[in-house]
């Protein structure tokens, strides 16, 4: 059974910096797509960043293109998630997410972690 487990959010200032991480088990593909998603209160679920485990291609989304750099350690099996110069519009909870094989990036059906919230004050 997946299992994906967020760790990480907390609050920040404006400007500030944080990272999150995505401890993932019980996978049995050696290679698949994985990212984080966020969604803010009343709006919709976004694709923040995600990686392709097998050969690094990667996606971010425009409004963190340049702030946000996502990563991964497979010895770990653990995804990272980079965030800097934070802005109080980045608040919203952070979901880890990862699909198997044939995957997309941002993942469009991945199993999902249960969540981190994350605020950025100004």
């Amino acid at each position: 059974q997946v299992q994906l487990v967020e760790s990480g959010g907390g609050s920040v200032q404006a400007g500030g910096s944080l990272r999150l991480s995505c401890a993932a088990s019980g996978y049995t593909y050696s290679r698949y797509c994985m990212g984080w998603f966020r969604q803010a209160p009343g709006k919709e679920r976004e694709g923040v960043a995600a990686i392709y485990t097998g050969g690094g291609s990667t996606y971010y989304a425009d409004s963190v293109k340049g702030r946000f750099t996502i990563s991964q350690d497979n010895a770990k099996n653990t995804l990272y998630l980079q965030m800097n110069s934070l802005e109080p519009e980045d608040t919203a909870m952070y979901y880890c997410a990862a699909e198997g094989p044939p995957c997309a990036l941002p993942p469009a059906t991945p199993h999902w972690g249960q969540g981190t919230q994350f605020t950025v004050s100004s």
